[in-house]
């Protein structure tokens, strides 16, 4: 039974993980499903939560730093960047008003809610704007000074 509920807690937290992206929680993940392994010998809950605690530290401290240094690479090499670091410097479409508060904006042909970066500025429908910074699913986007009238959106990179 013991076995089950570190298999649960383990798969709680991988879900967690995809929710986070922050290759934390996997780390504990696998120190659940290690202490469900102990239990699965037989192991007393002692020794359960003693080999969840030593496998997730060692994680911790062991896989996730070098996982990091090998992503890292990738962005700061000159390498083409991915995910929503890929849509900073994009040029995008208004298709809703945008301002400090809301708005909406088409980038490669999905739609992003956006804001302005700056506070002051507002951009109406068929503007052209510029993605400064990706917070979470929000596009801040500044006037797109390079862009003609009428020009498609393109990644500038």
């Amino acid at each position: 039974m013991d076995a089950v509920l570190w298999i649960v807690l383990g798969v709680l937290l991988a879900v967690a993980e995809i929710f986070t992206t922050t290759l934390f929680l996997i780390m504990f993940a696998a120190g659940a499903f290690a202490a469900a392994g102990a239990a699965a010998l037989g192991a007393p809950v002692a020794l359960q939560a003693l080999v969840f605690a030593v496998v997730s530290t060692l994680c911790v401290l062991g896989v996730r730093p070098v996982i990091r240094r090998h992503a890292r690479p990738a962005l700061e090499g000159g390498e083409q960047a991915f995910g929503v670091e890929a849509l900073e410097g994009t040029t995008a479409l208004v298709v809703e008003p945008v301002d400090v508060e809301r708005g909406l904006i088409k980038i490669d042909g999905e739609l992003w809610s956006a804001r302005a970066y700056d506070a002051t500025r507002s951009y109406a429908a068929g503007e052209r704007v510029q993605v400064i910074k990706v917070r979470g699913a929000t596009a801040l986007v500044w006037q797109d000074e390079i862009s003609t009238p009428g020009a498609l959106p393109e990644a500038k990179r």
